[in-house]
């Protein structure tokens, strides 16, 4: 989860409405993306939740007002959501390493809570690839776990190794901030740098994670750690929800350089959909539009809409009761706001697979996947929650991609990387 990242479109309750009914797919298109969609594994490597949603009176076996949970990626054909632990940026002291492990611990059990406890039946944890065709095969959904920001872990590397018994499967050395492990790319507002890329404890970090077969995640890292832990990695890495900073110049995508070198690498980026790391254009003007509707919406509320720097200075149950009341004004926009997209037209669907099609054209189809950041700031229009994961296929099947390409797409490419990670581990225990 990005608390206040991209906060005007953070828990946002939506319509569906699907690109299906839009008149530029035919039927044939249609059909064939529906019996592609049904066969392939669908796997989307970035979900954040909030361990409100993960208790017994209210989980993911019902239809929350998250964008992820069961009957939402039933409905949408979603099989796979890597569930993530996310743990904000603090400072750099046992205080907050303390603080930290406290969260990510909170949120690994709610995750073992919902596939142990609350929903046994419709959803398992996953921890390889053979487990995710196991399951699917058995007709439930999936859970896997990545970890964002291993500022948890504090200084001691054997929570490497904890985490991994935990199910993590995946970790980024840093995220909105620099860490103990490794710059951020939030340092190119500033220039000011903590480790000129990966601090040693980072380099130790990455590899315990290649010594147990968690994939290396470069999605938030800065440029230069993420082109060391490329480098220094024994096995290929992922960008869990990144896009094309050739198409949209943010510090979160990556550049056709470190593109480039993630091929060599073998890994695979995650296509992440995020508006605003689509179409900056897009997404301010329509953002600007909507914000004026929302500010109009909470003074009829009798409330104030605040701003991202607002927010920022409230207390965290400020901040908690705040989100009510946020909830409140865009799920009320979203019944006047149709003027307003139509003259601002929102980041869609198609701009998404715009980044797909740059980065297979210039990385190769294998390199490849899919993320939506959903319940952290993700969701564009026609992929606004995971009820809509169709539309994803069916655009991919208008461009003309194949079924065996889209399966790659949707996760067979991530699969794949796992694969080899897992295996270079075993390698690496066996020659010790």
């Amino acid at each position: 989860m990005k608390l206040f990242y991209n906060f005007p479109l953070l828990f946002l309750v939506f319509s569906s409405s699907l690109i299906a009914q839009k008149s530029n797919y035919t039927e044939i298109e249609i059909n064939k993306a529906t019996a592609i969609h049904k066969k392939v594994i669908t796997i989307d490597t970035h979900d954040d939740i909030n361990i409100k949603n993960f208790t017994v009176d209210k989980n993911y076996s019902d239809d929350l007002e998250s964008q992820v949970n069961l009957p939402k990626m039933k409905e949408g054909g979603l099989d796979v959501a890597w569930f993530i632990v996310y743990t904000g940026q603090g400072s750099l002291d046992s205080i907050g390493y303390d603080e930290g492990y406290k969260n990510a611990m909170a949120k690994f059990k709610a995750i073992h809570r919902l596939v142990e406890e609350y929903a046994p039946n419709e959803i398992e944890l996953a921890l390889t690839s053979d487990d995710v065709k196991r399951i699917h095969a058995s007709g439930k959904k999936i859970a896997m776990i990545g970890v964002e920001n291993a500022y948890p872990m504090g200084l001691d590397i054997q929570n490497v190794k904890k985490f991994y018994d935990m199910g993590t499967r995946y970790m980024s050395l840093a995220h909105n901030g620099h860490s103990q492990f490794s710059d951020s790319n939030t340092g190119e507002k500033d220039s000011i740098w903590l480790h000129n890329g990966l601090s040693e404890l980072g380099k130790k970090a990455l590899e315990e994670m290649n010594r147990y077969g968690i994939m290396v995640d470069i999605s938030h890292p800065s440029r230069k750690a993420n082109i060391q832990m490329i480098q220094l990695s024994k096995a290929p890495v992922i960008a869990s929800h990144s896009s094309a900073r050739a198409l949209c110049d943010v510090s979160r995508n990556l550049d056709d350089e470190v593109l480039l070198m993630l091929k060599k690498n073998g890994g695979v980026v995650q296509t992440v959909a995020l508006n605003s790391y689509l179409n900056t254009k897009k997404f301010d003007a329509n953002n600007k539009a909507n914000k004026e509707l929302y500010h109009t919406i909470a003074n009829e509320l009798g409330a104030k809409f605040l701003e991202w720097d607002e927010v920022n200075k409230l207390s965290k149950q400020e901040q908690d009761d705040y989100f009510e009341l946020y909830k409140k004004v865009i799920k009320i926009a979203n019944t006047r706001n149709s003027e307003i997209n139509k003259k601002f037209p929102p980041v869609d669907v198609n701009d998404f697979i715009d980044h797909i099609d740059y980065m297979v054209q210039l990385i190769g189809i294998n390199h490849v996947g899919i993320s939506s950041d959903f319940d952290g700031g993700g969701g564009i229009e026609g992929w606004k929650d995971a009820s809509e994961t169709f539309n994803v296929t069916l655009e991919l099947v208008h461009r003309g991609y194949s079924e065996k390409e889209i399966a790659k797409l949707w996760g067979l490419n991530l699969l794949r990387v796992l694969d080899e990670v897992q295996k270079t581990a075993k390698e690496i225990q066996g020659k010790e």
